[in-house]
């Protein structure tokens, strides 16, 4: 990931190997290209690459930040079925003009794995897209459909080791994938999906390079519905 483990990369000039350079979509601005990168392919590598998505099957997304959102669009324009939680009413709205199937506000419903098994026929969804890390994880194993499969991408509720058994993977024969973005191959056909499927990138607020650290403030918020920029222009 471009600037995960380097300081220095929110920088007008970046030098990079050319093997890592991907081609933006045709109709994307460099903007809405930036959205790319990290929640997009994180999304794509998930669902697609990793996961083995195909269409007609559900996904459960966590909140409504850059990698759940473009996962929404992504299962929506491969015709999935997108459970989505978030513990805001108006966000969950939003989702569902999307075209979130199901939506579940965990704050008022807290065991909101419950509520996903009785959404699906208590059968489980087919992929997890787990962005919680281990205050979410117990959950997502027993959101999951035998079978299934769970991409343990995020950690926002702490880098502890999860309080929660694995076990729920054996007994449902389902998998856990960790994922870290994704490749320059993945990036590729990710690129090739947009061209053809034509999705808009969701971008919540565009900060100039002088507001940067107010931009690093609203993520911090949470407040955010899809992706915050950070522009030269």
């Amino acid at each position: 990931a471009l600037g995960g483990s380097v300081d220095g990369a929110l920088s007008e000039y970046y030098v990079t190997p050319e093997n890592s350079v991907v081609r933006i979509p045709d109709a994307y601005s460099f903007v809405e290209a930036s959205t790319l990168p990290c929640a997009g392919l994180t999304a794509w590598a998930a669902l697609f690459e990793r996961g083995g998505f195909t269409t007609g099957e559900s996904v459960l997304l966590q909140g409504t930040g850059g990698v759940s959102i473009w996962g929404l669009q992504m299962v929506v324009a491969a015709g999935g079925k997108a459970i989505i939680t978030s513990s805001s009413d108006e966000k969950l709205a939003r989702a569902k003009a999307l075209g979130a199937s199901e939506t579940i506000n965990y704050k008022t419903n807290q065991d909101w794995e419950k509520v996903v098994w009785e959404l699906t026929g208590k059968e489980g969804v087919d992929h997890v897209l787990e962005v919680g890390g281990p205050g979410t994880l117990g959950k997502s194993l027993q959101s999951v459909a035998a079978g299934g499969h769970v991409a343990q991408i995020g950690v926002l509720t702490g880098f502890d080791p999860a309080p929660t058994s694995v076990f729920p993977l054996t007994t449902k024969n389902a998998t856990m994938t960790g994922i870290y973005v994704g490749s320059s191959a993945y990036f590729e056909r990710f690129v090739r999906f947009l061209n053809v499927n034509r999705i808009a990138p969701i971008i919540d607020r565009v900060f100039p390079f002088e507001e940067s650290q107010a931009a690093y403030q609203t993520m911090k918020s949470g407040s955010h519905f899809g992706k915050i920029v950070i522009s030269f222009e």
